[in-house]
């Protein structure tokens, strides 16, 4: 952003701040990548398989039977979304969360909320 924005209201605040915060606001891909993220973990179902695969690496048919459905398209738009990651072993597609800052915040965060204890 070029030039200061003048705000409707003028509240005495830290006028940095205020412009650091508007420039921000006007990044719009990274609320856009953020909203993306929240929108996968909206579903139930892809909630408990994202959780699944931040404790262990399981195979599509092992995930549907632990979580009770019948789509694997929910771990393929948890993948698509960059949350999980696979890796083919033959003919075997193997989940696992993804290393990253992001599957590792919202890990804690699922925790956090939901209050489960993990496995050590």
């Amino acid at each position: 952003m070029t030039e200061q924005m003048k705000l409707p209201h003028d509240h005495h605040g830290d006028a940095s701040l205020e412009a650091h915060l508007i420039e921000t606001l006007h990044a719009a891909g990274d609320f856009s990548m953020a909203a993306n993220v929240f929108k996968q973990l909206s579903d139930s179902s892809r909630l408990r398989i994202f959780w699944l695969l931040c404790h262990c690496e399981q195979c599509v048919v092992n995930i549907s039977s632990m979580v009770e459905m019948s789509s694997p398209a929910v771990s393929h738009q948890l993948r698509l979304s960059g949350l999980i990651e696979s890796r083919r072993v033959g003919k075997e597609v193997y989940y696992r969360a993804a290393d990253s800052d992001e599957s590792r915040l919202l890990h804690q965060v699922i925790e956090e909320i939901i209050a489960v204890s993990c496995p050590k």
